[in-house]
């Protein structure tokens, strides 16, 4: 089974391991939020269309901090997977699997991997051609033990889960290491609040606290 990901890009985002997961207020905000995770080590990351602001974040971040792998989320109609591949977007990600969204996705060349979290979601995505999935909420629904256990009868078709919801420095290894789970989805390194305060200092020791756990768990 195809991915709807390049191979580069899902290398990439392993090697990163974990995914910042932001809701941008301001657009100019972007830029040195990007910044400042980059420096940390983190060169993915998803602006979620939650805000007004946030494809012109993602316009911004493509244009001058090119360096980042920058991807959308909360994809919830046809029409924006159209604006955000034509602001520039990485990748796309969506809360929940909507039919129309991955097809206009796939019509558009765009590596998008939608939300699941029952069997039977998984096998309606694997069957429309997806290989890459977000587990969401993780957390909530019963974190990685449930994960592994939903996907055990699955595991022979090498699918691979971005899990995000309920994710923190204090969990987050336990996802890492299952090697079908590449990276998370980190909401907790840069918080709405602090995005809008601008504590890029926070950002800084939340990104590498997260990296560091990710260096340590892959040395073992």
């Amino acid at each position: 089974m195809d991915s709807l990901f390049p191979e580069a890009m899902l290398q990439r985002i392993e090697n990163c391991g974990v995914i910042a997961v932001l809701v941008i207020d301001e657009p100019e905000n972007a830029v040195p939020l990007a910044r400042a995770l980059l420096a940390c080590g983190i060169d993915a990351m998803e602006l979620t269309l939650r805000t007004p602001g946030a494809v012109e974040a993602l316009r911004i971040v493509r244009q001058q901090v090119p360096e980042m792998l920058a991807g959308v989320g909360t994809i919830l109609r046809p029409e924006q997977v159209e604006e955000v591949v034509d602001a520039g977007a990485a990748f796309g990600v969506a809360p929940g699997l909507n039919l129309k969204v991955v097809e206009r996705a796939k019509q558009l060349g765009l590596p998008f991997a939608p939300g699941i979290v029952t069997p039977s979601e998984l096998e309606l995505a694997v069957e429309i051609g997806c290989r890459e999935l977000k587990f969401f909420p993780a957390e909530p629904s019963g974190g990685i033990k449930y994960l592994r256990s939903m996907y055990a009868p699955y595991a022979h078709l090498g699918l691979q889960f971005l899990p995000l919801g309920g994710i923190r420095a204090d969990n987050m290894a336990g996802y890492l290491f299952d090697s079908a789970v590449p990276a998370i989805g980190g909401s907790w390194l840069a918080p709405r609040k602090e995005i809008q305060e601008q504590n890029w200092s926070v950002v800084i020791d939340h990104a590498t606290e997260a990296r560091r756990i990710i260096k340590d768990l892959r040395e073992k």
